[in-house]
């Protein structure tokens, strides 16, 4: 018997190191695919410039006299207009440059109305940008595929994998149909609540307001302990599994995430609200980017 207990000791470890090198395997392919993600040419870290719009002409170059500046050797003094009248904008293209939406020269085009889900990409050379909204503000969102961070940015420090920080969690439902959402340029926005994670640490019980995006995964912005002094100081962003039929689910702080504030001061993050700050540290997850 004694042999017995001893040979399903060994199996039993023998199967907890799979388990952990399975899982430390799944958290590194996701470290993979969230650097790739970021430098891709929708990302994070390409974006060069945020530009916001006022009513009517906005000339856009490199020259000093416009009221877009963008400095590059590459830029000319005038590349072109942005004319916003309500909320569309039209572009027109300066008289000797030559722009692109969808590999086809424009001179003239509107690339954003009220109505349109998504605003058009124009291209110049290696610079691409495209209307966004955040509320009464309208800008362009600009971007450079060639920038040199993406060269610099060659992996994201981390804490180290440790799947005690995968902890089962519940969904309850919540009372409010909304969630308030203060971002940084200081807009304070009404998102669809999911209700919130409730899960155990260390014998107390805990609780973070979660976001329904509509996608398959619930949005969770939180902060901690570690932010400003090993994370990023306003907090970090997490996805959770939406919850089965009884309400279960889980909170994985190993896949925790830099806001695009960390990569670039060119994002409008949005910022955890106060009820989701946590009195601990997660010593888990993305760390700070040193860029």
């Amino acid at each position: 018997m004694i042999m017995i207990a001893f040979l399903m000791g060994i199996v039993g470890d023998a199967a907890a190191q799979i388990k952990s090198s399975t899982y430390k395997n799944e958290i590194v392919e996701w470290d993979n695919k969230r650097l790739e993600s970021l430098k891709s040419a929708t990302g994070w870290v390409n974006l060069s410039g945020l530009f916001w719009l006022k009513d009517g002409e906005n000339k856009f170059g490199s020259g000093a006299e416009n009221e877009l500046v963008f400095k590059d050797k590459a830029f000319p003094a005038l590349l072109g207009t942005f004319t916003l009248s309500g909320n569309e904008v039209i572009w027109k293209t300066a008289a000797g440059n030559e722009v692109f939406i969808k590999n086809e020269k424009t001179t003239s085009a509107t690339i954003f109305s009220n109505d349109e889900t998504t605003a058009a990409v124009l291209a110049f050379q290696t610079f691409r940008w495209s209307v966004i909204k955040r509320e009464d503000l309208i800008g362009i969102r600009f971007r450079d595929l060639a920038s040199p961070l993406l060269d610099k940015l060659q992996h994201i420090e981390r804490y180290t994998i440790n799947q005690d920080w995968r902890i089962n969690a519940r969904i309850e439902q919540s009372v409010l149909p909304s969630v308030s959402i203060l971002n940084v340029l200081g807009q304070t926005t009404q998102e669809k609540s999911a209700g919130k994670v409730v899960f155990e640490y260390k014998g107390k019980s805990y609780s973070l307001d979660v976001v329904d995006e509509g996608t398959t995964n619930l949005f969770v912005l939180f902060g901690d302990d570690t932010n400003a002094k090993e994370t990023y100081p306003t907090g970090r962003f997490l996805y959770i599994p939406r919850p089965d039929a009884n309400g279960n689910t889980v909170i994985d702080f190993n896949k925790a995430f830099n806001p695009p504030c960390a990569f670039t001061p060119f994002a409008t993050c949005p910022i955890p609200p106060r009820q989701n700050i946590l009195p601990f540290a997660i010593k888990a997850g993305e760390r700070k980017i040193h860029l």
